[in-house]
């Protein structure tokens, strides 16, 4: 899976404000509202499902990045906002260390084995150094879609 398919262009939110957990949480589902992605009606009720997923365990995973993610039968598509964090934020993360870029992913509940997809296409890019750096460096969500553009193109060999 092309995560360029998945992340939503004008959801990428390379200064995010929050400095708290649920409030970067409610930034990127915000973006996803702005940009179209997901419906203002559905806003509230997909940010309490990330919020409910992140209190039964973090998704925090280390190297400074998190894939807070909820699956709602209100969407009919997967969608990705990112958002990076220059300061970082307390995920409560496997390392402790705060976090600095966040994929908040929102999927389809009735096609979980895409959901697996999308997660494993995140965590390919996210598990290589060079990947995370540069994430944590753009300045623009240009420069966000050209360093995914990148990762598709070395992970489709």
């Amino acid at each position: 899976m092309k995560l360029r398919n998945i992340v939503v262009d004008d959801a990428i939110v390379t200064r995010l404000e929050g400095s708290k957990r649920n409030e970067v949480l409610a930034e990127l589902m915000d973006s996803l509202v702005n940009a179209g992605a997901v419906s203002p009606d559905h806003r509230d009720t997909f940010l309490e499902g990330a919020i409910k997923r992140e209190k039964r365990g973090t998704t925090g995973f280390g190297h400074g990045v998190a894939v807070p993610h909820v699956k709602t039968p209100d969407v009919d598509s997967l969608k990705i906002a990112i958002g990076i964090s220059e300061s970082g934020i307390d995920f409560k993360a496997f390392d402790k260390q705060p976090v600095h870029s966040i994929f908040l992913l929102v999927s389809p509940e009735e096609r979980p084995e895409e959901h697996i997809d999308a997660m494993e296409a995140i965590f390919t890019c996210l598990g290589r150094d060079q990947f995370r750096r540069f994430l944590r460096q753009a300045e623009s969500a240009q420069d966000v879609l050209t360093l995914i553009d990148e990762a598709d193109a070395v992970q489709a060999g």
